[in-house]
């Protein structure tokens, strides 16, 4: 069966940080003065502009990420939920996530946010060792992190964290011990991502004079391996690729992404994709928080022209977003949902050769990457394509 096209979901992108870490390459920017009763009036207005193109749904999730979401006023969260329950219907379950990261800051806030409608927290915690927090930029130490967690428990039922590993001079075994440690005070969710040297962050240009080494594509593969052997024998097996889960635990936002459902994006930089008409249509922010700012007044959203996503890139776009997922993703529903026949646009040839080296599972029926997949995801799809 079809996804339900009147469930959707709502990402809220707040650009802020205090300071930006040398790692990042999202949409991030360090303000110490925002105008948060600005914002707040056309984050409102957005989500009016959407409430009014897309009537009759049912959100099912809320996610605000940045940025540093956690910096906004609990009181400003609390009246973009109340808007989102004026405009669409509201599941029985929804899940409404917001990052929050380990200073005393924002930990001060977890109860305001909890009260005005949080029900998930996301912690990014990156590291359960001090010199290597340093490294990354954080404004926290491990003492801090772990106090975050504990109030993050007293606070919410649910929680995740993220940790980055491959980091300079972290052997195999450093990282075992870490993450054995980090799984004491996970509950049910754990987010690991690979360090990655982004072009437009300030690590690039420090790699590039060689201050520093990452892991080689080997020693990448190694840690890899390693990663998905703990979480699997703690309880917390991967259902996507740097995403880790018991039962029942996983990420309703995220699912909403790699399942390829509709899903709304505001403030600067935000993403979206939606169906609107018997069309799938992608939709951008403006990425500059102050045009955004502008638009967003003057014109009630700051996106730029919606485009029109044709069949065959969103067979596309749900392949990439479905081989993500451990489980992989069904052919008939990828056909019926994109009007395109799997075997129209898959090379035979080269999904028979990925079958034999051991990195795709097919049965004609569902397509999944097995784990030494996963680790070729980016060259395995448009293999598959070609």
């Amino acid at each position: 069966m079809r996804p339900d096209p009147k469930k959707l979901a709502i990402y809220f992108h707040w650009p802020f940080c205090l300071s930006k870490c040398p790692y990042c390459d999202f949409n991030a920017h360090a303000f110490e003065n925002v105008d948060h009763d600005r914002h707040r009036a056309a984050y409102q207005k957005a989500l009016t502009f959407y409430a009014e193109k897309l009537k009759g749904r049912e959100v099912v999730s809320v996610f605000f990420g940045g940025g540093t979401p956690s910096l906004m006023k609990p009181e400003m969260v609390g009246a973009l939920l109340s808007d989102i329950k004026k405009h669409w219907s509201v599941s029985s379950d929804i899940e409404i996530t917001l990052e929050a990261n380990p200073t005393s800051v924002e930990i001060e806030k977890f109860k305001a946010f909890r009260d005005a409608g949080v029900n998930r927290i996301s912690l990014g915690i990156q590291s359960f060792i001090d010199k290597d927090l340093k490294f990354l930029g954080r404004a926290h130490d491990v003492a801090g992190a772990k106090k975050a967690i504990e109030i993050a428990d007293q606070c919410f039922e649910r929680y995740s964290f993220d940790l980055i590993y491959g980091r300079p001079d972290q052997s195999l075994s450093d990282w075992e011990v870490e993450l054995k440690e980090a799984l004491a005070f996970a509950k049910g969710h754990m987010s690991l991502y690979q360090l990655t040297i982004e072009r437009s962050t300030p690590f690039y240009m420090r790699h590039s004079r060689g201050e520093f080494k990452v892991p080689d594509d080997v020693e990448g593969a190694d840690f890899y391996h390693l990663t998905q052997d703990i979480m699997e024998e703690g309880g917390l097996p991967a259902y996507e690729v740097s995403n880790h889960s018991s039962q029942g635990q996983e990420s309703c936002h995220n699912l909403v992404y790699w399942h390829y459902e509709d899903y709304i994006g505001i403030g600067a930089g935000a993403h979206g994709r939606f169906t609107l008409e018997g069309q799938k249509l992608a939709a951008r922010d403006h990425s500059a928080p102050d045009i955004w700012l502008e638009r967003a007044e003057e014109k009630g959203h700051g996106a730029h022209e919606w485009e029109v996503i044709s069949p065959e890139d969103q067979f596309t776009e749900s392949l990439m977003m479905g081989l993500r997922l451990k489980e992989g993703l069904s052919i008939p529903k990828l056909e019926s949902k994109t009007s395109h026949s799997f075997k129209d646009q898959i090379n035979p040839d080269h999904l028979q050769n990925t079958i034999k080296e051991g990195w795709v599972n097919y049965n004609g029926q569902n397509i999944s990457l097995t784990r030494e997949g996963l680790l070729r995801l980016n060259q395995i799809i448009p293999y598959l394509l070609g």
